[in-house]
């Protein structure tokens, strides 16, 4: 066990799941700014730590990317948290921006179809924090 962190306990195990997940616009389209970056960023917490019961430790964006370093427990599946993930958001950022968005999405798009998801150890998740945090710092929006 790592000197710094707790392993979680449930009925039937013991855990320390931490994962790095990236998200694309469609695209890569910059629209990840202003009033839409906050709001995702509200709709992440929401979708990952109340829904899925999830951690966020560190989330940032750039212009056409979202960074979300978060803690699960073993019933999470990454790719089924990725896609609901993707939905939601892509749903409710599609029908509260939509006159933002016109000019970039024309079909009912927002993310890409591809993804990033890793798992963190306890010896790089200080750098992916630090990684995370400074996402935008050369664009800041």
């Amino acid at each position: 066990m790592h000197e710094n962190k707790l392993y979680y306990k449930n009925r039937h195990s013991v855990f320390f799941l931490q994962y790095h997940l990236v998200v694309v616009t469609k695209y890569r389209h910059p629209v990840l700014v202003g009033d839409l970056k906050e709001r995702l960023l509200e709709i992440s917490r929401s979708v990952i730590e109340s829904d899925w019961n999830c951690r966020i430790l560190e989330m940032n964006t750039d212009k056409d990317h979202i960074h979300i370093l978060f803690e699960a427990p073993p019933q999470v599946q990454p790719s089924k948290i990725t896609n609901s993930y993707k939905t939601v958001t892509s749903r409710l950022l599609r029908k509260e921006f939509q006159e933002f968005l016109k000019p970039y999405y024309w079909k009912p798009y927002f993310w890409s179809d591809s993804y990033f998801i890793c798992t963190v150890s306890d010896r790089t998740e200080e750098m992916i924090r630090h990684y995370i945090q400074n996402q935008g710092a050369a664009n800041p929006s």
